[in-house]
């Protein structure tokens, strides 16, 4: 089946050929499909290019480009033609100046074994001492973790006791409160703030009187004590 199909389209393509060519010899020139013929016969006629003699630009010519005029290209065309192209290669060796940066690029990328074997040592001992500051960082943080870790405990249990006595202090206010206005106050009105104020105030007054009674009565103790032995 599938070489029926192939020949098939062989002999439609060769009648459809033998057809194009008789219609070139039995149309005319100015027929309407003339025009059609022409441009699929047409055979356009290779491009006057010179490939085969060496290129040599022209410095002095305007038309040449920058790039064509460097010692870079230069030296591709000495290396491409040799001494046909005409170029002294006395002139396409570098200046002094480009020679040392050459040496001191040579040396920065592709130094001496020597000197690799000293960076590499220089690095790992540089690793080695970081290496060996991290441990001991890590040492004397695992020295104080008990400590730490009681003291994180006893700062938790602190706060727990704290957060307990101040939920206390202002159930007690807000009981007194109640009992002396009669009624529910909100802890952020200013009634309950100003009495807040007042009870705070009456309780630095107890303290203050209750440590001069201690201070008073520590002065009284030493003044005693020789009565009694005598």
């Amino acid at each position: 089946m599938a070489a029926s199909m192939l020949c098939r389209r062989t002999s439609i393509f060769c009648w459809t050929f033998k057809g194009l060519s008789s219609l070139k010899t039995i149309l005319p020139a100015n027929s309407q499909c003339g025009p059609l013929l022409q441009i699929a016969h047409y055979n356009p006629k290779p491009l006057n290019l010179n490939l085969h003699d060496r290129y040599i630009p022209d410095k002095d010519s305007e038309r040449t480009p920058e790039w064509q005029k460097t010692a870079r290209y230069d030296r591709k065309l000495y290396g491409r033609y040799g001494s046909a192209s005409g170029i002294d290669p006395a002139t396409l060796w570098p200046s002094a100046g480009q020679l040392e940066e050459l040496v001191a690029e040579e040396r920065e990328w592709n130094p001496p074994l020597q000197v690799m074997l000293k960076n590499i040592a220089a690095k790992e001992k540089e690793e080695t001492a970081k290496r060996l500051a991290k441990e001991k960082i890590i040492a004397a943080n695992m020295a104080k973790m008990p400590k730490m870790i009681a003291d994180w405990r006893r700062e938790k249990r602190e706060s727990k006791v704290k957060l307990k006595e101040e939920k206390a202090r202002r159930g007690k206010l807000l009981a007194e409160a109640r009992e002396r206005f009669g009624y529910a106050l909100d802890p952020r009105s200013p009634k309950f703030l100003e009495m807040v104020a007042e009870i705070e105030k009456e309780e630095k007054k107890k303290k203050k009187l209750l440590k001069r009674r201690l201070k008073e009565e520590q002065a009284l103790t030493p003044a005693a004590a020789p009565v009694a032995s005598s």
